[in-house]
């Protein structure tokens, strides 16, 4: 895999060159402007680098745009006791950024499921599809195998590496679901969501695809929600006993799980993951909500208790890392983009700081020299 870029360990961020200037009580002008020379210095010695990589692990803030980004960042500064403009991110302490395009081919406001078919296998396509190209309509269910794009986890399996899959969404909403499933409609998340058409034509919906995933040995973590769409309708969540799966086909895909894959767990609190050996899992299967994880504002108040991201990425990291060929593994903020829904800058704000807190656990805990942060 070659790489243009990489993440190195550096003490403050290429263009930081104001930093901390702000709560410097009466900063002179030449202050400032030294600063900004200092900045320039740095990120005119910064090259590109083309070493190898073993590793990746990719974050994806769904809905963290560059206003979002801005928003957090003073937030996590007055939460700190200062202004907010004057800090940092932890993901910003990165030395190279890159603006990329995402959109679908059929409308202008983009959906998840087209734009990570973007970022998983370097597509375009329709909104609500996901790794099929823009020639399958959406929900159409018969369609040629030449359809379907190779995914980065895909390629990654083949060659040995293991693969990881985290998001505090359901496992089985469209970001996560772009890194192993191909299918026509985003929404077909288990058996009883399939059309008529998809159901006769057999069509594996996207909980199955997660548990049969047919490159290499399959994949080795997926932590998040979606736990109802894993279990019969005849089974009472194990948190929430008033509520029962989603499957109508009496599949209960958790313990298909472990039938499938040596050396496995499945769990669904926090206490059972941190009770977890994870240097005897090879295979890690979490559900911690029958539909979406809490928001990180109310993760406290889980009955069960819940993992945070940087939990739930910390316990895939372990797993993943012990393969010697190298591993990838994609992380997703998911609740940002549900906190903009219903226009709550508290919630969706919140949900950037936990994930920057994954990011800067990850940073402290790879080696930069072969892993690639994204």
């Amino acid at each position: 895999m070659r790489v243009l870029s990489r993440a190195r360990r550096i003490a403050t961020p290429a263009i930081a060159g104001c930093m901390g200037l702000a709560t410097v009580a009466g900063a002179a002008p030449e202050d400032w402007q030294q600063a900004g020379r200092t900045a320039v210095q740095r990120a005119r010695a910064l090259d590109s680098d083309s070493r190898r990589t073993r590793n990746v692990v990719l974050f994806v803030g769904d809905g963290m745009g560059v206003n979002t980004v801005t928003a957090a960042r003073i937030l996590a500064g007055q939460l700190s006791g200062e202004s907010g403009e004057e800090g940092w991110l932890h993901l910003e302490r990165l030395p190279y950024v890159a603006l990329a395009k995402t959109y679908n081919t059929n409308q202008q406001v983009p959906d998840s499921a087209g734009t990570m078919t973007a970022m998983m296998t370097g597509v375009k396509t329709r909104a609500g599809v996901i790794n099929l190209d823009e020639s399958v309509p959406r929900g159409e269910p018969r369609h040629d195998a030449a359809r379907r794009l190779e995914t980065l986890i895909e390629q990654a399996e083949d060659r040995g590496l293991s693969t990881g899959v985290v998001s505090t969404a359901r496992i089985t909403h469209a970001t996560p679901a772009a890194c192993y499933a191909h299918i026509p409609e985003r929404g077909w998340e288990d058996d009883a969501t399939l059309s008529p058409d998809a159901r006769a034509a057999g069509y594996p919906d996207i909980a199955r695809q997660l548990v049969e995933f047919p490159r290499g040995d399959g994949l080795e973590v997926a932590l998040g929600g979606g736990r109802a769409h894993f279990l019969p309708d005849a089974v009472r969540d194990p948190e929430h006993p008033e509520q029962t799966g989603a499957r109508l086909d009496g599949r209960d895909l958790t313990r298909e799980w472990l039938s499938r894959h040596q050396r496995s767990a499945y769990v669904w609190s926090r206490d059972q993951l941190e009770a977890t050996d994870l240097a005897q899992t090879d295979h890690l299967l979490g559900l911690f909500e029958p539909s979406h994880m809490q928001f990180e504002a109310f993760r406290e108040r889980d009955p069960a208790g819940e993992p945070s991201i940087r939990e739930m990425t910390l316990a895939a990291l372990e797993i993943v890392s012990r393969n010697p060929r190298g591993y990838v593994l994609v992380v997703e903020g998911g609740r940002i983009d549900h906190g903009h829904h219903v226009s709550s800058a508290y919630l969706a704000l919140h949900e950037v700081l936990a994930m920057d807190e994954a990011v800067a656990a990850v940073l402290e805990r790879v080696d930069l020299d072969d892993t690639l942060v994204v």
